[in-house]
């Protein structure tokens, strides 16, 4: 006899606290007195990267993850399991009549959907990722921080990519003349005399629902900063194309989002202090730092062709790096980003020696001044602890051969 086709209808609940979740009609549910229960919903709610999916499975229910903070629960799915009852777990009903906007319910489930967007080569705690999409669907400004080489470029990037909105792409930190590239340039020719030509920025901020990429925020010219306080400011969100009172002004278009990245921290010593009213007006997002584990497999997935030994060397030396970064009396002024990390397997995908790389990509970064006290003698050393005995040019702390040529004497 064949299976009576059922219909599934899926139910979302979101944990919001590690007993409760709620539905999209805002009705809030108790979680199942089971340990299993409490300990999969309690985790949910912490990392947000983890969630429960309610599955059939044989006529019994079975407990899973997924890669976003959503229960998903069919009809079918809690026949003899604590899920059995959903509505003996309703322990705050909607009002009749009362249900969350589609619009919202959309934007919820679009939420809750957006890890499948999020590439792979970008390693990003999913909790944050959900966050850049939520912030981006909201038209937030949002400010990527974090060391150089981290990914702050490649996530915001990502983001406009997997949002498919039209967007736009400034250097903020390249340029020296912060008018030309926000508001435009007065020209001058003999056929139209005098005229004024508007930047791209300001074609960026009328197109609805864009997304705007203010890269290197930190390196800009304090003048930009300026130019942008009012343009960020969510109660103005205009653009003065002059200082002058009673200048024109351009207004930012709906849902327009600025995405803006910075490295803020006294190890880089190019950048500007940024205005506090100016940070205030964006939610800052901060990048993740990878660990080894992390930088082995993003390398790994990279580069799937290169040898494991030596993928798992380069990310021992970025390891050490940031570990001596780190430490009370650390002997370096910077670590190794994994964007170096990046370029080095790279270039020992295409014939380089570990030696050979590390010569050309990391010692360039550390100051050589000093001697063999110098940060450039240490990483030196620390690289030298992965590079086989008979790759090595030879010990470079060995003094035998000096002191050989001293002693020698001649002799008639």
């Amino acid at each position: 006899m064949a299976k009576k086709a059922t219909t599934e209808k899926k139910i979302y609940l979101q944990p919001i606290s590690p007993t409760k979740l709620v539905d999209g009609a805002g009705n809030e549910y108790k979680c199942p007195k089971d340990q299993v229960s409490k300990e999969r919903v309690a985790r949910a709610f912490k990392e947000g990267d983890r969630a429960v999916k309610i599955m059939d499975k044989d006529g019994i229910l079975t407990m899973g993850t997924v890669a976003y903070a959503y229960f998903e629960i069919g009809p079918n799915w809690y026949k003899g399991s604590p899920w059995e009852q959903l509505d003996s777990l309703k322990i705050n009903k909607a009002p009749d009549g009362v249900s969350l906007p589609t619009e919202q319910v959309e934007l919820m489930q679009f939420i809750a959907d957006s890890g499948t967007l999020k590439p792979k080569s970008l390693f990003l705690h999913e909790t944050k990722w959900k966050f850049l999409v939520r912030s981006a669907m909201r038209g937030k400004n949002i400010m990527m921080t974090g060391p150089a080489g981290c990914g702050k470029t490649m996530a915001a990037k990502a983001l406009t990519t997997s949002l498919d909105r039209p967007h736009f792409y400034f250097n903020l930190g390249a340029t020296q003349d912060p008018r030309a590239t926000l508001i435009g340039n007065t020209h001058f020719n003999k056929e139209d005399g005098t005229f004024f030509s508007e930047a791209l920025f300001v074609k960026a901020i009328q197109t609805e629902g864009s997304i705007i990429l203010l890269d290197e925020l930190s390196r800009a010219h304090p003048e930009a900063h300026n130019i942008l306080m009012t343009v960020l400011d969510e109660g103005q969100r205009y653009l003065r194309l002059d200082e002058a009172d009673g200048s024109p002004t351009i207004k930012v278009a709906e849902g327009v989002t600025f995405v803006a990245t910075a490295n803020i921290g006294n190890e880089y010593t190019a950048t500007r202090v940024m205005d506090r009213a100016l940070l205030d007006r964006f939610i800052i997002v901060e990048m993740d730092v990878l660990g080894i584990e992390e930088e082995q497999d993003l390398l790994g997935m990279l580069f799937p062709n290169v040898e494991r030994k030596q993928i798992d060397s380069v990310a021992a030396i970025v390891a050490d790096t940031r570990k001596e970064l780190n430490s009370e009396m650390p002997r370096l002024s910077t670590h190794v980003s994994t964007r170096s990390s990046v370029e080095m397997v790279s270039l020992i995908y295409d014939g380089f020696t570990l030696a050979e790389a590390s010569e050309v990509c990391i010692y360039p970064l550390f100051d050589n001044a000093g001697g063999i006290d110098s940060e450039r003698t240490f990483i030196k050393q620390i690289v030298q602890k992965y590079i086989p005995q008979d790759n090595q040019d030879g010990d470079l702390f060995n003094t035998e051969d000096i002191d050989d040529e001293n002693e020698t004497v001649t002799t008639f």
